[in-house]
């Protein structure tokens, strides 16, 4: 008796395949992107407040208003916004470049140099930083109004009291101490000099912390409110801060079109800034790897 057998073949069943575009992790960038819009809703908000006019404000139009042109006009050249930003930009770039250049040699001097008391002092200047500007600023508006510098020379009373930073010689100085000693004993070796040393060697490798240092100070003096409405007497060279509050008016009627669209064009520069030195911000702290 012959049997015969017939062989079944099973075919394993397979899971829904993932469509080609759809992400690995695409909850992770839903997530992402739901936080991305929230965060972005109220700029934008702004921004169509700042083209409309007082009208399509009250009858809560969702849109492009009819009025970005004349609203444009109004803060940038009627009330001066545009002069407030070039002032703020130019008293921006002085202060950065100051405080980057002495936290550089600050830096340098509590690394690289023996002095009697160097802690006691790297100490006070640690202590500094828990001294915010409002404390001194009565001390510091009767310093400069007494070598008359509002009057005669209102940049150095917008920059000079600020060219200090205990943040960047903190910074700077953490970053030096990481460096290999070896760099210095072979630049002491070959002759070179302490400015030599850093300007050859030290600032090379700091790139990140020096771009990490620029993007902290120019978003500070960018937000700088209090000092320059005490000690600027010239309201043709207030700052940025300032002349936003000039955007409210006098008038009767607020016009909510102008402020909002004043308050849009003013937060474009800092984003500027930090996008353009990103990377080095990032790397600056050691919050990302560079690769």
């Amino acid at each position: 008796m012959t049997t015969i057998t017939q062989e079944v073949t099973v075919t394993p069943t397979r899971k829904a395949s993932r469509p080609a575009w759809l992400p690995k992790r695409w909850y992770t960038h839903l997530i992402l992107w739901i936080a991305c819009f929230l965060l972005g809703l109220p700029l934008l908000y702004s921004f169509m407040i700042g083209t409309q006019n007082n009208a399509e404000v009250y009858t809560y139009k969702f849109g492009i208003g009819s009025t970005l042109q004349d609203n444009l006009v109004n803060a940038l050249i009627t009330r001066n916004l545009g002069q407030f930003m070039l002032n703020t930009i130019l008293v921006a770039f002085i202060i950065t470049v100051g405080k980057t250049i002495l936290s550089l040699l600050s830096g340098l001097a509590f690394v690289y140099f023996r002095f009697p008391g160097k802690w006691i002092v790297y100490d006070f200047v640690l202590l500094t930083l828990m001294m915010p500007t409002e404390v001194l600023i009565i001390a510091l508006s009767r310093l400069v109004v007494q070598l008359d510098w509002p009057k005669n020379a209102y940049l150095l009373a917008l920059t000079v009291p600020f060219l200090a930073s205990a943040t960047g010689t903190f910074l700077f100085r953490q970053h030096f101490a990481n460096i290999p000693a070896e760099l210095s004993e072979a630049a002491q070796l070959d002759g070179a000099t302490p400015l030599q040393f850093l300007f050859q060697i030290l600032i090379p490798v700091s790139w990140n912390t020096i771009g990490a240092l620029a993007v902290i100070q120019f978003v500070y003096v960018w937000n700088m409110y209090l000092w320059p409405r005490i000690i600027v007497q010239d309201n043709s060279r207030q700052l940025i801060q300032v002349g936003l509050s000039t955007l409210v008016g006098t008038d009767t009627a607020m016009q909510f079109g102008p402020m909002m669209l004043g308050a849009v064009i003013a937060s474009v520069p800092p984003v500027i800034v930090f996008v353009l030195l990103q990377k080095q911000f990032m790397s600056g702290f050691a919050l990302t790897r560079d690769k």
